[in-house]
């Protein structure tokens, strides 16, 4: 009789290379609209009519419903099929950015963000990632892992900054054209849903290798993993809730009110942000073998934090963007280490219920923070979310540290 065709049951340099390129190509592309879209959604709405407070409950909203999705992907995700989610989450962002050009008031704009899913962190950490995250281990070594993860964030990275770059498209349509600028921006968010599209289409040509091996159980912990998956993700929490004051869309409003530049010059930062992201990736993987997945994680966030803490005090746009650029060449180590360290410390049949668990709860964190941010704008001073979010992801590593520095994965206990 025939097996089911899974990714644990053919070799990783046959069906595993090639539907890593697929999901390497998928996170491209969403990387390149999430990029584009947090840097413009806030400008656009802003320009629309939207005040700081409403916007960060519109970029809230779309927080949500990712994080739902994260959500029922982590509940059901293997059971529907891996393949089957990836595509129906395409097709929903892309729905999504259509649906935000044509609502007509206020509160549809949120409810079309939620559905959506419309990320306006600026960096793509939704549902998808999360089955991207479970697939990727199955197609290489232990000793390889991360190293395949930092390759799917530096991949991310280069979306995430050519999308950034993308926000001139707005500027670029109104040279050549007689266009307004409200109309420009509508032009981008089109082109946004144009992109998830296209990553729907993609995930179609996946193998059944990505497929879960026992997709019909439901899908538990042991007591030893549910007790680190318990710790580490309240840990996430706190720290997604610092993340979710500095969404890529606040932090665009940021530079857009507080040094009265044009969306262009915000996309060509945020280009170079992530630019410096990428880079920040291929070297957590180097630093890692030397120094272990915890220790990276924590030594690189913590002078990331400060570094952001002083932008706000910055006299004018260079030396602001100048500190804000250093601070992405080290806050995004953490993240291939993240992912490579919670995937190795619990069960392969256990991983989409962690990895569906810690990105939920980084999801959570993150809706819930930017509605508050944009009240803080609007009340206080548009730094205060600054200060805010660094000093919740600084207390974020101590603990983190505290909690973890020795509990290593499988390689660093056979190299001990």
């Amino acid at each position: 009789m025939g097996g089911r065709v899974t990714a644990d049951s053919i070799p990783a340099p046959t069906a595993g290379r090639r539907d890593r390129i697929i999901l390497y190509a998928g996170a491209f592309l969403r990387a390149l609209a999430t990029g584009m879209i947090a840097v413009l959604i806030a400008i656009y709405l802003a320009r629309v009519g939207f005040d700081p407070a409403a916007i960060g409950a519109v970029v809230a909203a779309g927080l949500a419903g990712a994080a739902l999705a994260a959500l029922l992907v982590t509940l059901a995700g293997d059971r529907v099929g891996r393949r089957r989610v990836l595509t129906t989450l395409g097709l929903l962002g892309a729905a999504g950015g259509v649906l935000v050009l044509l609502a007509p008031k206020n509160a549809l704009v949120g409810v079309a963000a939620f559905l959506g899913m419309l990320n306006g962190m600026g960096r793509d950490r939704g549902a998808s990632m999360i089955l991207d995250q479970v697939i990727l281990p199955t197609t290489t070594t232990n000793d390889r892992r991360t190293t395949v993860f930092a390759a799917y964030n530096v991949v991310q990275d280069a979306g995430h900054a050519l999308g950034a770059l993308l926000a001139v498209v707005p500027a670029a349509i109104r040279a050549l054209a007689p266009v307004g600028e409200i109309a420009s921006l509508r032009m981008a968010v089109g082109l946004y849903s144009a992109l998830l599209l296209v990553t729907a289409i993609l995930y179609r040509a996946l193998s059944p290798a990505v497929e879960s091996r026992t997709p019909a159980v439901r899908a538990r912990l042991s007591p030893e993993t549910r007790k680190i998956v318990t710790r580490i993700s309240a840990l996430f929490t706190l720290d997604s809730l610092g993340g979710g004051f500095l969404t890529t869309a606040l932090l665009s409003l940021f530079f857009f009110e507080r040094f009265h530049v044009s969306e262009a010059v915000v996309g060509v930062l945020f280009f170079g942000a992530r630019a410096m992201n990428a880079l920040s990736h291929m070297g957590a993987a180097w630093l890692a073998k030397r120094i272990g997945l915890v220790n990276t994680m924590v030594f690189t966030h913590v002078p990331s934090s400060l570094l952001l803490a002083t932008v706000p005090f910055a006299p004018s746009f260079p030396v602001a963007a100048g500190l804000f650029l250093l601070r992405e060449g080290l806050v995004e180590m953490d993240v291939p280490t993240r992912q490579s360290y919670v995937m190795a410390v619990v069960k392969p049949e256990e991983r989409t219920l962690a990895s569906g668990i810690t990105h939920l709860v980084r999801l959570g964190a993150w809706a819930a923070a930017p509605a508050f941010a944009g009240l803080f704008m609007r009340g206080t001073s548009y730094a205060v979310p600054l200060w805010i979010g660094a000093g919740m992801k600084i207390a974020y590593d101590f603990l983190l540290y505290a909690a973890f520095r020795r509990h290593r994965p499988p390689e660093e206990t056979a190299k001990a």
